[in-house]
């Protein structure tokens, strides 16, 4: 063999090597997620373990769950892990997404200062407990973020007939850890997934002051995308996000995440 065919063997092999190393750094996925999971902690233990086993990486995209259909519908995230039921069955119908599953739940609290101003710690259920901070104009902060918890905010405010607004309501447009931090900073009351509450630093005068109400149940799914309506995300890679949430590994993973000494979701793929 002459030392040009040697030359033109080496830059196959090369390619060919360069070409592999592209491969594989594509060997990730995008997750539109919610900020819940992503400040609690839960990610940082549980993807490291999928990678490992698939060698497959996930890169999260933490936002309300309104934000991360968005992201979802214009083709700029391979899955998505929400937790609005209702609006993750109407992706599907709607064409966007092919299939949704049940991976994990826990629930919503009602935080607020420690010297319970509106009285909600005897309340009985969380509409009264809501009734009670706008009857007493109490200062309430929301996310305002059309996230899965200010949905899951407003269908209680609804439930418990009281329109929120004036000075006492303050919209913030921001994640949950932000919103606790304001709410923290204006001693006011705020609804927190329990996970993002647990896991907070800075409850300066906050404590939890209701819970256990089952209108305050918090479902999450994960949710495929359509390939034909987005045939360039990585479906297959997804997929395997996807099933490995709901294996047993997946769920006992979710369900040995603790902080504080607290299980804060609890899986439920087998329900």
């Amino acid at each position: 063999m002459n030392k040009t065919r040697l030359t033109l063997t080496a830059l196959g092999l090369l390619g060919l090597s360069l070409a592999a190393q592209a491969q594989d750094g594509e060997r990730y996925i995008t997750l539109a997620s919610t900020t819940s999971t992503e400040n609690s902690g839960l990610f940082d233990a549980i993807i490291p373990q999928f990678t490992d086993k698939s060698g497959i990486e996930v890169r999260v995209v933490a936002v309300g769950t309104g934000q991360a259909f968005e992201i979802a519908r214009r083709g700029d995230a391979d899955s998505l892990l929400v937790h609005d039921t209702a609006g993750e069955e109407r992706f599907v119908a709607e064409g966007y997404g092919t299939e949704r599953a049940n991976v994990m739940f826990n629930d919503f609290v009602i935080i607020g200062p420690a010297g319970d101003p509106a009285g909600i710690s005897d309340a009985e259920t969380v509409e009264q407990a809501l009734s009670s901070i706008a009857e007493a104009e109490a200062p309430f902060a929301s996310r305002g973020d059309d996230s899965g918890t200010n949905r899951a905010e407003m269908r209680l405010w609804d439930a418990a007939g009281v329109d929120p607004g004036g000075e006492w309501y303050r919209e913030l447009g921001s994640g949950m850890g932000t919103t606790l931090n304001t709410a923290a900073a204006m001693d006011a009351y705020v609804m927190a997934d329990r996970a993002t509450w647990v896991a907070f630093e800075n409850p300066q005068n906050l404590a939890l002051l209701f819970e256990g109400d089952e209108a305050l149940f918090n479902q999450y799914g994960s949710l495929l995308i359509d390939p034909e309506r987005h045939p360039h995300l990585k479906h297959d890679l997804a997929e395997q996000w996807h099933e490995w949430l709901l294996s047993d590994e997946g769920q006992q993973a979710i369900g040995d995440f603790e902080v504080k000494g607290q299980q804060l979701f609890f899986p439920n793929a087998a329900d």
